[in-house]
């Protein structure tokens, strides 16, 4: 009973801290594909703005990792699953290019893409069905890596 509890709890907090997210996400206008377009267009009317947005988003992010650090499992009871890897390498780098390039091109971030989903606007349609396809042929890509070399 007691597992069970925990784990109803677990999953509650992991909702209401979504719903946080993404009310955040609404309110610092992270949803609007303009708004971050106009953040990342340094040559024209650039907005600043969402920087704010990013620089209090890494101090939470730090100062949550410095906690998690010192801690083996959550708050919750969890265990704790921290990225272990320290490394740039090739992979990370095209990857945060494609990011970059998708986010660039569209003004839309996966989080927000998910927020945008429940408006049910096409753009966000179209955007999080090619996101998850990506993922798709990513996972492919990966198994048949591993499959031709092991290590």
């Amino acid at each position: 009973m007691k597992k069970h509890f925990s784990n109803i709890l677990a999953v509650s907090c992991a909702l209401l801290s979504g719903a946080i997210f993404g009310l955040g996400l609404i309110l610092a206008g992270m949803t609007n594909p303009a708004k971050v377009l106009a953040f990342l267009d340094l040559a024209g009317l650039w907005d600043p703005s969402l920087a704010l947005v990013m620089a209090g988003a890494i101090g939470v992010g730090l100062l949550a990792f410095a906690l998690a650090k010192k801690r083996s499992t959550s708050f919750l009871g969890l265990k704790m699953h921290l990225p272990s890897l320290r490394i740039i390498d090739k992979r990370l780098v095209i990857g945060g290019l494609v990011f970059g390039i998708g986010w660039g091109l569209s003004g839309i971030c996966p989080a927000p893409a998910f927020v945008l989903l429940g408006t049910g606007t096409t753009k966000a349609i179209i955007f999080v069905v090619f996101m998850l396809i990506g993922m798709e042929i990513f996972e492919k890509i990966e198994s048949y890596r591993k499959k031709i070399s092991p290590n």
